[in-house]
């Protein structure tokens, strides 16, 4: 068992305390879905983990740092270290104080990894699954109970899934934050359950997009590429299950903490470029034809890039469909119904002055001759190399943009290099 204690910084005195029987892992950050849920500013949203290892004569926990701004064990900053008895973490210069004290493990966590290395398998392991814990001592913002490990507050159970909150509601459907206890991903943990919504369910076409979602990412296999789970109907209604991705969106990170700088806009769209690669490389090759901020999550873990919003995905080939695409984001070909692989690169262009500026890129797109063009001249952080890339990624004819994902990716090395 492993006790963390939260302190009051000066004295030193018991503010909390959370008590952890059979875990392997604890997760310790400000967003609400960590085992330790700790409301400072200073704190990343997922900001350590607590993970139990084999150290070849027993069992060891290993703190593992992911904050922006640092995790000190017993006053040094570390990023990966053993833990000891009594020791004192801080996340953060200034920030919150939690005492750890280990006791003597359990038998029952002694089964390793089925690749055969040192790390216990991940997970929360209940103490009694549906020994009838009333889940007493749990502070308001815990997902899952301190004792028993199981989800505190069910919504509703949708198959084999547990819904613990509603995450959004758009036109097209409902995503909801859900529990696998591991019957369907072999795995305990939390997903995302996509419901598609009753009155989208009458249109052919959204039918045809919410399952095309669900087709294509149960072939795809990349870490910038959600993974599937499932897909299944019940009560008449269709759900896709999908991996969480612990993160934020590039349009509300935007939104909330305003333009990033040109090296750190590059790095994104880099990795986009890389996605959409692979993609581009499928066969047959598969458009995205949905590229913008929103649809691009930041991993909290390690900054990087995820697509999201497979629904619009077109295999080349077909023939011309439903105009698809966001308004400042769509290329002209898109706009026609005739998407091109190069109509993915194109969103690049106005996603960076998106990052560059905070603003719609709509403002900086100019009839120039006789047709539109983004001016990005007078944007203060955009350097002349970005800016011949940018025009260069959005020309109206697809022939005279970069040709593939991996020329675009290169140009965009080459402006920081």
């Amino acid at each position: 068992m492993i006790t963390l204690t939260l302190l009051e910084k000066h004295e030193k005195t018991p503010l909390k305390q959370w008590c952890f029987e059979g875990s392997t892992v604890v997760r310790i950050g400000r967003a609400v879905d960590n085992h330790v849920v700790l409301a400072d500013n200073l704190v990343s949203r997922y900001h350590l983990e607590l993970k139990l290892v084999t150290n070849g004569s027993g069992y060891t926990w290993e703190v593992i740092s992911q904050g922006t701004n640092g995790t000190f064990l017993n006053g040094s900053l570390v990023n990966k270290s053993t833990l000891t008895d009594n020791s004192l973490l801080q996340l953060a210069q200034g920030g919150p104080l939690l005492q750890v004290q280990i006791q003597e493990l359990l038998p029952l966590l002694t089964t390793a990894t089925p690749s055969g290395g040192g790390e216990i398998s991940q997970g929360r392991t209940p103490i009694s699954a549906g020994s009838g814990c009333t889940h007493e001592g749990n502070d308001p913002g815990n997902v899952f109970c301190i004792h028993c490990g199981q989800p505190i507050v069910v919504q509703k159970t949708i198959g084999h899934y547990q819904v613990l909150r509603t995450l959004g509601q758009g036109g097209m459907g409902t995503t909801y934050l859900a529990w696998d206890a591991g019957e369907i991903s072999g795995v305990p943990q939390l997903l995302v359950l996509k419901q598609m919504n009753a009155d989208m369910a009458k249109i052919p076409k959204a039918q045809e997009l919410f399952a095309r979602e669900a087709s294509i990412l149960k072939y795809l296999h990349h870490p910038g590429v959600p993974k599937y789970y499932d897909f299944f109907v019940e009560g008449g209604k269709k759900y896709l299950a999908m991996e969480l991705i612990h993160g934020q969106d590039l349009e509300k990170r935007v939104v909330l903490t305003g333009p990033v700088t040109p090296k750190q806009a590059i790095a994104w769209m880099v990795q986009t470029c890389d996605i959409l690669d692979y993609l581009h490389h499928q066969e047959p090759p598969l458009i995205h034809r949905d590229i913008k901020p929103a649809n691009l999550m930041v991993r909290g873990a390690n900054n990087t890039i995820v697509v999201l919003d497979f629904g619009a995905v077109k295999e080349i080939g077909t023939k011309p469909g439903t105009r698809i695409g966001a308004e400042g984001y769509c290329a002209p070909e898109q706009e026609r119904g005739q998407p091109l692989t190069q109509s993915d690169l194109y969103a690049i262009g106005p996603t960076l002055i998106f990052l560059l500026t905070g603003e719609n890129p709509l403002k900086y797109y100019r009839q120039r001759g006789r047709s539109f063009r983004f001016d990005v001249k007078g944007i203060p952080t955009m350097t002349e190399p970005l800016r011949q890339v940018i025009e260069c990624v959005t020309e109206p004819l697809p022939r005279d943009r970069y040709h593939t994902a991996k020329e675009l990716a290169q140009a965009l090395r080459s402006v920081t290099s």
